[in-house]
């Protein structure tokens, strides 16, 4: 009895639960919950797809608009495509380019400093056709200042086109604190979209916390978004016809056809070229060493581009697969359009084509299903098509994209490795309460003994005349080595994305770096490494000090190699060297270096980035600003510091 009462109250909470849902909800409208609280209404998703097609014929416009009333009003942008190689490589291979961290600072990684890389072509067309165009700029800032939802929208290359310009919106309005006024976030929504930047870019965008703004709608065997895993000489011959063909249906031309050689020819070209970079990808996946895998790369040449955001694959039998891992996406958009059999190359070819063009009516098929389904989690995919376990309904999306054992396989690897970032992050979490405890000795019991011995940190390390000194070098290397494992595996992308962008972290980072810089510093001119390996700033620096620090001028949007006040001790060394030697203090390039260090003294000091001990009697510091020539030191902007 008791235990029907519990099942008689649980499904009065959830009914209860459904009806607040429901009543929260636009009436006569269902939603597409694309999870992590990522919800649309179809109704919207229809209206960008129609204005995302249309746009084609428009293609003289950098963009059309449209506004739509609700709540919250919406305003969608929509961008045209193009129909020319040119409009697609830009240069040989695969056409990529180093992002322009002007435009968007936020596209790199930040520990290891490397720019992402971007579609040279479809960088261009923004750059030249939309940002240029005034026009565009109020219209986003009218939306913004109204309050307005925005929506950037395209078909086909114009969806990379909207990529752009939804990450440049949201460095503008929601990374800056330039405006007063906090915009909607935007939403990013693509349909046959081509991919557009490299594992770099689809990394900056997952720890910015980005990707979730984007929507790639991408039918099962839709040949656009895999293009661009095959270089232009492998395809050149075929593609041009390819275009025109596209061309012709997107302004839909009912004489539009392609021979099906050239359609066979060009799918199984780009599809070879897609095996290749998917092996590759699943090789990594799974964590194989053998080096014959590097080697492979330096004769066949592998696309750079990668998938981010969420992507909804439409079967074509009305449902809609969910998935967000990028590296799933990219084994995905390989295994879902294989053939079956060879003698379905010419139909399947044609299909490639014909299908990007068919997502009006896909679209709203499928949203009066809603029969969605989320490949989550991914390491609990069933490997067997047969397969009859709690999760039929998976196994059965997994069966309309006609995945093999194999492409499974490659599935769960994409899960296993996300799930094994998680892991290492959750083991270096348990090591916080080391580096605390190892920080708290230095910063109290290390300090107060120093203090007593009328020496800073630096000069007290430097000396190493009490065991003190010795107990505080243990801490040291006991720190560094659990730096360096953090940034070994960030190094090889074996952290979650969202790592780097974590306040607790770069916080931690930060008190870490400008406590114990300083004794690194302090132990390299001790031991004159200088001499034998030069400065500590141009070669001795370690990658633990880089990391955090870029992690901290990222957080703050500070202007890369700003921050460098746990450094300070290693510029007065060399500046001390530097002012010892003939010429010293009279040379111009040395004075203005010793000026620029007081600046930075009077701006550290106030903002307590740096400790008076550096004004101590005996510290390396003021037994070195004493030897300069008294005409300066009494203008010094320090001088008022010091006494004080």
């Amino acid at each position: 009895m008791c235990y029907k009462i519990k099942l008689i109250h649980f499904f009065k909470r959830r009914f209860e639960q459904d009806q607040q849902t429901k009543a929260s909800e636009p009436k006569g409208m269902a939603i597409l919950n694309l999870g992590e609280n990522i919800k649309i209404n179809p109704d919207i998703v229809n209206k960008a797809c129609s204005l995302a097609v249309g746009a084609h014929n428009s293609a003289d416009k950098p963009y059309i608009l449209q506004n739509i009333r609700g709540s919250p009003d919406l305003v969608i942008f929509g961008f045209p495509g193009n129909w020319s190689v040119n409009d697609w490589y830009a240069g040989e291979s695969f056409g990529e380019t180093k992002i322009n961290l002007e435009l968007f600072p936020s596209l790199r990684s930040i520990g290891i400093d490397e720019h992402a890389k971007v579609n040279k072509a479809f960088l261009q067309r923004f750059d030249d056709k939309v940002l240029t165009n005034s026009d565009f700029k109020n219209k986003v800032q009218k939306a913004v200042t109204e309050r307005k939802q925005i929506l950037f929208t395209g078909h086909s290359t114009g969806g990379s086109i909207a990529n752009l310009a939804t990450i440049w919106f949201l460095e503008k309005y929601l990374r800056s604190d330039n405006y007063k006024i906090s915009p909607s976030s935007p939403l990013c929504v693509t349909f046959g979209c081509p991919l557009t930047g490299n594992h770099i870019f689809s990394h900056a965008l997952r720890r910015e916390n980005w990707a979730r703004y984007f929507i790639n709608f991408v039918m099962r065997y839709d040949i656009v978004p895999r293009i661009l895993l095959a270089p232009v000489s492998s395809i050149l011959l075929e593609f041009q016809r390819v275009l025109q063909f596209l061309n012709e249906k997107s302004i839909n031309l009912a004489h539009a056809s392609i021979n099906s050689f050239d359609a066979s020819n060009f799918y199984m070209k780009v599809m070879k070229n897609a095996s290749s970079v998917a092996s590759h990808a699943a090789c990594n996946l799974m964590g194989n060493t053998n080096l014959l895998l590097e080697t492979v790369t330096n004769f066949i040449p592998l696309s750079p581009y990668k998938p981010f955001g969420t992507y909804v694959l439409c079967t074509g039998n009305g449902k809609l697969i969910i998935l967000r891992n990028p590296d799933a996406v990219l084994q995905l958009l390989f295994y879902s359009s294989q053939l079956c059999k060879e003698e379905e190359c010419t139909d399947v070819a044609q299909r490639t084509l014909q299908q990007h063009f068919g997502y009006e009516s896909e679209l709203q098929d499928s949203f009066q299903m809603l029969n969605e389904v989320y490949l989550e989690p991914l390491e609990q995919l069933p490997l067997s098509a047969e397969s009859t376990s709690d999760i039929a309904i998976i196994n059965a999306a997994l069966n309309d994209l006609g995945l093999s054992t194999r492409a499974r396989l490659c599935l769960r690897a994409a899960g296993e490795l996300e799930k094994r970032k998680i892991g290492n992050k959750d083991s270096i979490d348990l090591k916080k309460t080391d580096i605390e405890k190892a920080m708290k000795y230095l910063l109290e019991d290390y300090q107060l003994n120093c203090g007593y011995r009328g020496l800073g940190c630096y000069d007290a390390f430097k000396l190493q005349e009490s065991s003190k000194d010795f107990d505080a070098n243990v801490k040291r290397l006991e720190l560094a080595g659990i730096w360096d494992e953090i940034v070994e595996f960030l190094k090889r992308y074996e952290l979650p994305d969202a790592f780097e962008g974590q306040s607790d972290w770069i916080d931690l980072g930060t008190r870490y770096r400008r406590l114990v810089e300083p004794l690194d510093i302090a132990n390299y001119y001790r031991h004159l490494k200088n001499e034998d390996t030069g400065a500590y700033m141009d070669r001795g620096r370690p990658k633990r000090y880089k990391f955090t620090q870029r992690w901290f001028e990222n957080a703050k949007r500070m202007p890369a190699g700003s921050s460098w006040e746990s450094c300070f001790w290693a510029k007065v060394e060399e500046l001390r060297i530097k002012t010892s030697n003939a010429g010293g203090f009279a040379q111009v390039k040395v004075k203005e270096e010793v000026l620029k260090l007081e600046e930075q003294v009077q701006k550290w000091i106030k903002g307590g980035e740096l400790g008076k001990d550096v004004f101590l009697e005996k510290s390396t510091f003021m037994k070195w600003w004493n030897t300069l020539p008294e005409e300066h030191k009494s203008k010094s902007c320090i001088k008022n510091v010091k006494d004080s």
